[in-house]
């Protein structure tokens, strides 16, 4: 939406529908600011006559579904109150209106020990099966969330399967690429332990853009949740940094990980590799070969 006017419009379109809510006038805007660092939306800052400070994303052409999974993730990191969620005050097709979050300067001290102890508790909020009540996104990608009883099967099925499934069809699936990924999948319970595992409510997308350290305290956005393997969050932590010494220490006090998960990280690292493959391209497929020829040889 590179119009402003159609932004500006869109963003209007969102507060009418904030106003028919049951949170009461949000107001109308004053200024309407874009910023940096949306990713794959725009972003911008929205201030309103009634002293509100707001959020907007916006993406014409999102999916359908798209910002309404936003909502529903949102809404259920809520629920264990652990951590800072923003609140949502509307979603369309095409964006999304929520609640501004005040950064504060403290990224690196006190607030990443907050957020370790807040993900364990996060982690401790669990469900009877693996999965989620609706499908949601990986970016923008889908992402199958049908219940599942098995770790193992969820994984194998809605996670990393889809993916394979998508790297053949943009041809980004060498010959041996395939050879290893069908050997991977048919082996995977050998490393993984069902009678271990347990479903964690998580993030499902923790990389270090997706944590904001706000002067309420620690804060995470943009979620792809479902129940799963804890592990999983942690991997993608892992993987692409951005998350200070304290935050690992104080999770591993609060809910200590189990034996083996070193072994277990690239495995769950995998499944982010891939979706990075099927968006940007090959310079993320040496990354996937590695992992495969680890767990599939």
């Amino acid at each position: 939406m590179s119009d402003r006017k159609g932004a500006e419009a869109a963003i209007r379109a969102l507060l009418i529908e904030a106003k028919a809510g049951d949170l009461g006038d949000v107001g109308d805007p004053v200024r309407i600011s874009p910023l940096s660092g949306g990713s794959i939306n725009q972003v911008y800052r929205v201030e309103t006559t009634a002293g509100n400070t707001l959020l907007a994303k916006l993406r014409p052409d999102a999916p359908p579904g798209f910002f309404s999974a936003e909502r529903i993730g949102l809404e259920t990191l809520r629920q264990p109150d652990a951590l800072v969620i923003p609140h949502v005050f509307a979603a369309s097709k095409e964006g999304i209106l929520m609640k501004w979050l005040e950064p504060s300067p403290e990224r690196e001290a006190a607030v990443a020990e907050t957020l370790g102890r807040a993900l364990a508790a996060i982690h401790r909020h669990t469900a009877p099966a693996y999965g989620f009540e609706s499908d949601n996104f990986i970016g923008l990608l889908p992402q199958s969330n049908d219940v599942t009883p098995s770790w193992t099967a969820f994984y194998r099925d809605r996670r990393l399967a889809p993916q394979f499934r998508l790297a053949r069809q943009l041809g980004r699936m060498t010959p041996e690429r395939d050879r290893m990924a069908a050997h991977l999948l048919d082996r995977l319970s050998r490393w993984i332990d069902e009678s271990e595992v347990a479903p964690s409510l998580i993030h499902g997308d923790l990389w270090s853009g997706n944590w904001i350290a706000s002067v309420k305290g620690p804060a995470l956005i943009d979620p792809a949740v479902y129940y799963g393997d804890r592990e999983v969050d942690l991997a993608m932590a892992r993987l692409f940094g951005g998350f200070p010494d304290r935050f690992w220490s104080a999770y591993a006090e609060a809910w200590p990980l189990r034996p083996g998960w070193e072994e277990r990280l690239a495995l769950y690292q995998l499944y982010y590799l891939l979706v990075h493959l099927n968006l940007f391209g090959e310079s993320y497929g040496p990354s996937v070969d590695r992992i495969l020829r680890r767990y599939a040889s």
